[in-house]
């Protein structure tokens, strides 16, 4: 329940960030962990509910108006999401053909790909939030990575970079509950339950 509340921003301050989606994967974690979702499902888990839940946020910080939580501006991925990126550019790995990453934020690939592609879905949230000025310019961080190569070293860049600035960071972390099933790194204690 800690982790559910924490996962639609903060009602006081009326804002969401990549904390707050943090505590929604950690939910999806420990279904995971416990076994409650099996393993071969791992993939469904984030492409149907993960994927439902960034819908449904993005919808609440419509309607809420809902200010981006630490949010680094255009030199941050997305201002309220990280997680698509990260799971988005797995999911295109070895796709490159299909949809190359030097082309992800042009009009054709967006259309095409959008409805099927974390990553691209991400890229046509940011391109609908910044109109008005080209990618490189609203979204350098973005527009920089679409000169990695592949998708899989995009997806290891991005998984370094979140391990470093969402979970790797105190005003994110600090609001984590660990125990058995979510552990501090490096705590053999909680392992032992």
């Amino acid at each position: 329940a800690y982790y559910l509340q924490g996962s639609f921003g903060d009602e006081r301050r009326i804002d969401y960030g990549t904390g707050h989606e943090a505590a929604f994967f950690a939910i999806l974690f420990a279904l995971g962990a416990r076994g409650v979702v099996e393993k071969a499902d791992a993939a469904n888990l984030v492409l149907l509910v993960f994927a439902k839940y960034i819908r449904v946020m993005r919808c609440l910080q419509s309607v809420y108006v809902l200010e981006p939580a630490g949010s680094h501006g255009v030199w941050g991925l997305d201002d309220f999401h990280a997680l698509p990126f990260v799971f988005g550019a797995g999911q295109l790995t070895g796709l490159e053909d299909e949809v190359p990453t030097g082309e992800v934020y042009k009009d054709g690939i967006i259309r095409d790909h959008a409805d099927r592609y974390l990553y691209v879905d991400a890229i046509r949230q940011v391109l609908l939030a910044k109109k008005g000025a080209p990618f490189h310019e609203t979204s350098p961080m973005l527009y920089d990575i679409t000169a990695v190569p592949t998708w899989h070293k995009t997806h290891a860049g991005l998984v370094k970079m979140y391990r470093a600035e969402v979970l790797g960071k105190f005003p994110v972390i600090q609001h984590f509950l660990f125990g058995p099933t979510l552990r501090w790194p490096g705590d053999t204690d909680a392992a032992k339950g």
